[in-house]
């Protein structure tokens, strides 16, 4: 068994690492692949804005032949590490196949290249953008993930544990059946209340154009909004205009809600169709049939994912959050009946005020992924 860097130069060299998750999950009926063209992108420094500030190195661990049996990126993120206060190195695009000799290689390496550049603790697994959700499925195996939101094999979580990795945070998703819940009395009286007395209201947007007008403000309130999380890193504004364009290009206008005060954005709440189906059948592919199977997907999909509620400071507590979960709660029911499961994405553990929502919602927590440490002496 072997480790070497891959060179970013050499598209075959990208294609092996890209497509190894493709090989490693075959078979399995809960992993939902990504597009191939947007995972090139994550590895192309000159089309990808993390790299305008941090770098990304990329490993697989071969045998004698050549097949590859794991994968490892390692970022030095200097906006995560200025940010956040810490001297860290982070772990990323970690697969592995069932083999503990395997994983160790690719630990080793990524201890060694932290020592190395001088950082104090490894952590981990997380994407380029804070958008991205990261960490290793340890609850929920048997269930396929939302959107954007990884899945792994149940003995990542060994492999971690048993190379000295420790929990740094976990985060959870909820399950919700559309069918049999309705929006609490209580916090439609609270919306009704609040919309009244403070002038918030709900725009509703019809068009795309009219959602990527909004972007400028949408950013200003992620910020605001997520200023003092755990683990929150403000993006770029390049970043900020890719994580955009990747949830306009997937969202339906009507299932984005967005509470003004006046013409100022207080607050959002992002749904968006499940295409995982779609995707399965794209196989990573969006030409020639991918995006017909994106299209049906979206038409025939029962599944809504809700994935990111933000309220700017001083406006939270204050009815902001009820108005927006009315709305969305009217707008499945009514214009969308096509569903009838709804999966709430990636609550951090943390988020205290974000899991007492969703249990008034009637949120089932059912899957938890896991952020891991490392402390190097």
């Amino acid at each position: 068994m072997q480790l070497r860097q891959i060179d970013l130069e050499s598209r075959q060299d990208v294609h092996k690492f890209i497509i190894f998750p493709f090989k490693l999950y075959q078979g399995c009926n809960q992993w939902v692949p990504p597009l191939i063209a947007n995972e090139k992108k994550k590895l192309n420094p000159a089309e990808h804005p993390f790299y305008q500030h941090s770098t990304c190195e990329f490993y697989v661990a071969e045998d004698q032949r050549g097949k590859v049996l794991g994968r490892i990126a390692l970022q030095h993120n200097t906006r995560h590490n200025e940010q956040l206060g810490l001297n860290a190195g982070i772990i990323s695009f970690f697969e592995v196949v069932d083999d503990q000799a395997a994983a160790n290689l690719l630990f080793e390496k990524a201890e060694a290249w932290a020592r190395a550049k001088g950082f104090n603790t490894l952590e981990g697994p997380k994407g380029l953008l804070n958008t991205e959700s990261g960490g290793v499925l340890i609850e929920g195996f048997e269930h396929s993930p939302a959107m954007n939101v990884p899945y792994n094999y149940d003995y990542y979580q060994k492999f971690y544990e048993d190379f000295g990795f420790t929990k740094k945070r976990d985060s959870l998703s909820g399950y919700i059946d559309v069918t049999k819940v309705e929006v609490p009395d209580r916090v439609r009286r609270i919306a009704e209340k609040v919309m009244e007395k403070r002038g918030y209201w709900i725009k509703r947007f019809e068009t795309k154009d009219e959602m990527r007008a909004m972007v400028d403000q949408a950013q200003t309130v992620l910020n605001e909004s997520f200023r003092d999380g755990v683990s929150f890193v403000e993006m770029t504004d390049a970043e900020f205009a890719m994580a955009a364009d990747e949830l306009i290009s997937i969202a339906d206008p009507k299932l984005i809600k967005v509470v003004m005060k006046g013409d100022k954005i207080i607050g959002y709440l992002f749904a968006y169709h499940d295409l995982r189906e779609g995707l399965k059948r794209a196989r990573g592919r969006f030409f020639p049939f991918g995006w017909w199977h994106l299209m049906q997907a979206q038409k025939n999909t029962d599944w809504v994912n809700v994935n990111g509620v933000g309220v700017l400071p001083e406006y939270q507590g204050r009815g902001a959050n009820a108005v927006m979960y009315v709305a969305l709660g009217d707008t499945i029911k009514g214009e969308y009946g096509q569903f009838r499961h709804a999966d709430t994405v990636f609550i951090g553990e943390e988020n205290h005020k974000s899991f007492s929502d969703n249990i008034t919602m009637g949120v089932t927590w059912y899957k938890r992924h896991r952020m891991y440490e490392k402390t190097l002496d």
